[in-house]
């Protein structure tokens, strides 16, 4: 049975792993929401924070939103402003839009996921 090789990111940004209150992000830890793209990592104040979202206008052509540890689906008003923005965005659990966001990354799509701690 051959090795399994490691996943190369080009240079990109990728969620190592997570935990209850924190993510790992290319090596580093950070607490509390964070939203992470190719080019890095960002701090969150959450789903309040629209602002930050938006930024993502015309850089991701998907945003996966880490809703926690449980499946949420993104509230209507916050999913309207995101459509408006030209943000397709998908709620899943963090754990799940934090691997989705890796694999999509790794196939050299333009993506971010945004995510609430466990």
């Amino acid at each position: 049975m051959p090795a399994l090789e490691p996943t190369d990111f080009n240079g990109q940004t990728a969620v190592d792993s997570y935990g209850p209150g924190f993510f790992r992000v290319a090596g580093q830890i950070f607490h509390g929401p964070v939203i992470v793209q190719a080019q890095g990592v960002t701090p969150w104040a959450g789903l309040d924070d629209l602002a930050t979202l938006q930024a993502l206008a015309g850089r991701v052509d998907v945003l996966f939103l880490g809703m926690g540890a449980a499946t949420a689906p993104i509230p209507r008003d916050l999913l309207d402003q995101l459509d408006a923005a030209g943000l397709r965005a998908e709620a899943m659990t963090s754990p799940t839009a934090a691997r989705t966001y890796n694999v999509t990354l790794s196939e050299g799509r333009r993506v971010a996921c945004a995510l609430l701690p466990l």
